[in-house]
């Protein structure tokens, strides 16, 4: 059975998205056209570009996540230093690491640029806050005078994983007159979970079913925030921002349809998850969505 699929954002809890991946390709179903969000756009590419669950599952418990901590080099004592990474190059790190990786396995598939994949296979959200919008890779390029197929998957994946003030922001030149910049951070800003991204604007429906994968509770339950200084203040932001309009949207339209792989005591920036932790994610994945399948009807 063909499907379109969503794949939410959500850091190193994507390690559950592998055993998804398994029980779905288990259950024979293909996956047509993927869109994804931050975490969820790695997944996402990898599986357009043709990876496998197990080909996935080796790449990621492989991976030592913590080597994409990549700080710049400073000549100033290391406290003072992030600081001044902080707010001049406005992250801590600098997303380079991440990058190459992306750019290194998407090769191996023959795979650089959305010129490489079927046309509208894929589909990266992202968050240019420079305008101030929501921007869907590689769709809205022409907007900044650019072509969509030239631009290349690893960096479109690279920006939708841009965690405001941990990864810096990439920079987007338009072609445009006037030629100005953008910056570019997690798509998960403005939607986490795009389960809307395949929506006929014309019909008003979908080409095929479309199946969610969310790494969250269902009806976006989930403990309240702690806030005790400024630092819980923009975590509860963030976690606002990335989960409350998804949440909302979800619980009227769309719950029937999505896996919800509820990953809790792990947060999205946990890089030092250990193999037990990893291991209990996929199995956690598979459960859930093996669980889904068995009532789905499509």
């Amino acid at each position: 059975m063909k499907v379109d699929a969503v794949f939410a954002g959500g850091g190193v809890k994507a390690f559950a998205f592998v055993g998804a991946i398994e029980e779905a390709e288990q259950s024979g179903l293909e996956f047509e056209r993927i869109a994804g969000t931050s975490a969820g756009s790695i997944v996402a590419a990898f599986l357009m570009a043709g990876y496998t669950s197990e080909e996935i599952n080796h790449l990621l418990n492989s991976l030592d996540v913590s080597t994409f901590r990549d700080e710049r080099l400073a000549f100033v004592p290391l406290k003072i230093a992030k600081w001044l990474n902080l707010y001049f190059r406005m992250g801590l790190y600098k997303g380079d690491r991440l990058e190459e990786w992306l750019k290194e396995q998407l090769h191996q598939k023959g795979v650089a640029t959305f010129n490489d994949l079927p046309p509208g296979s894929l589909r990266i959200v992202v968050s240019d806050v420079t305008r101030g919008q929501m921007v869907v890779l590689p769709d809205d390029l022409p907007k900044y005078g650019l072509d969509p197929n030239r631009f290349s998957v690893a960096t479109a994946v690279r920006m939708s994983c841009s965690i405001p003030f941990f990864f810096e922001p990439v920079k987007l030149k338009s072609q445009m007159v006037g030629n100005n910049s953008s910056y570019i951070v997690d798509g998960g800003l403005l939607s986490n979970f795009p389960m809307w991204i395949f929506k006929d604007g014309k019909r008003g429906g979908y080409r095929r079913p479309v199946i969610g994968f969310q790494l969250a509770p269902q009806n976006g339950d989930k403990h309240g925030n702690d806030i005790h200084n400024a630092l819980d203040l923009y975590k509860a932001i963030f976690e606002t921002m990335t989960h409350a309009h998804d949440a909302r949207y979800i619980s009227s339209e769309h719950a029937k349809n999505i896996v919800f792989i509820p990953v809790e005591h792990i947060k999205s920036t946990d890089f030092d998850v250990t193999i037990e932790e990893k291991q209990t994610m996929i199995d956690l994945g598979k459960e859930k969505t093996a669980r889904f399948l068995a009532s789905w009807t499509g």
